[in-house]
């Protein structure tokens, strides 16, 4: 049994798991580590500290599938439409950009997470949250891979799926495996930045607008705003609504390296300008993306790069792709080819 690691829970990691157990179950012993306290990475789901049961997307909101990855992502479309993870976005809009003719809109009715969820459920992985990778080194035919405040453990294969600017922060053998041309293709990946509010209100609260998103063209800070359980088409009389804010990236670049407590203010000023009308939260929950969507990928890549093959060390990710939902699937795809052709 080879013993594989996956290094990040979000979409691309947790499919690349699933299928690992689904076609090869009999040869491998699937690991995910994941830094942060839950999967999705950017497609997680934020809970209310007062009511579990109120939640917000405050990374991706919408999954659009043009009629080409329709086609070629059918199974996996029907897959979580079948399991109800996915249902056909019927709210209102304002200012959508209209992609291919034919594109589909889909929402998740029990969060985003839930389609990570879902997938890390099927692969059986042993999943760890709170494993910060720091060095990963060479060592004969496997990896030992170190993590803040753990021990080293050995794997066979490991496989990269974080942002890439933190493949190119590990410390150990990747600097020294990384050619100057792939180096060069790693370091000139480009990420957008911004910032995200999710507002959870009590039960009962109305926040009465005849859309259920927006995107917000006159205000230097604010570019989208949700009311996320009605996007979401959940009717509940247990919780309140729950208002999701994105700002510019132009706003979230200018205010990066800032602390959240410093930016929320000015966020929530900016908001009562467009909203005036908004009650107040219950909770609110500031989150900053610094990589929040891929605005120029690895060039010339065919969804992965393979560092080495014996002992194998696979990138993936969206940056290897496009950043959406199919670009995920993509590159979860090519890995596990790579994977598959070696295991």
């Amino acid at each position: 049994m080879s013993r594989v690691l996956i290094i990040g829970a979000g979409l691309t990691g947790s499919l690349c798991a699933c299928l690992l157990r689904r076609e090869l179950s009999d040869r491998v012993k699937i690991v995910v580590w994941e830094k942060s306290r839950g999967t999705g990475g950017r497609m997680s789901t934020s809970r209310s500290p007062s009511n579990m049961s109120c939640t917000a997307d405050l990374g991706a909101q919408y999954i659009t599938a043009t009629p080409y990855y329709s086609r070629i992502h059918k199974s996996f479309y029907e897959e979580l439409l079948l399991h109800d993870l996915l249902k056909p976005l019927e709210a209102t809009i304002e200012g959508m950009m209209l992609k291919d003719e034919g594109s589909l809109n889909y929402v998740t009715p029990s969060g985003v997470s839930s389609i990570v969820k879902h997938y890390l459920k099927e692969s059986g992985a042993e999943v760890c949250f709170g494993h910060h990778v720091t060095h990963v080194y060479c060592r004969g035919s496997g990896w030992e891979v170190c993590r803040k405040g753990g021990s080293p453990e050995q794997f066979d294969v490991v496989v990269l799926t974080m942002p890439v600017p933190q493949i190119l922060q590990l410390q150990g053998d990747i600097g020294s495996l990384l050619k100057d041309s792939e180096r060069q293709k790693l370091e000139a990946v480009s990420y957008s930045s911004r910032f995200a509010l999710g507002l959870f209100y009590k039960a009962g609260v109305q926040i009465s607008v005849p859309w259920a998103a927006k995107y917000v063209s006159n205000n230097p800070c604010i570019r989208y705003i949700a009311i996320d359980d009605k996007k979401r088409n959940l009717v509940s009389d247990e919780c309140g609504p729950s208002v999701v804010v994105h700002t510019s990236v132009p706003f979230g670049l200018q205010h990066l390296e800032e602390p959240l407590e410093e930016v929320q203010p000015v966020i929530l000023r900016e908001l009562e300008k467009v909203m005036p009308e908004l009650p107040e939260p219950e909770n609110i929950k500031c989150q900053k993306w610094r990589y929040s969507q891929v605005t120029g990928s690895v060039t010339d890549c065919p969804g992965q790069i393979t560092l080495l093959s014996k002992p194998l060390l696979v990138c993936g990710g969206d940056a290897f792709t496009h950043s959406n939902f199919d670009g995920c699937v993509e590159s979860a795809l090519k890995v596990f080819e790579v994977l598959k052709s070696s295991l």
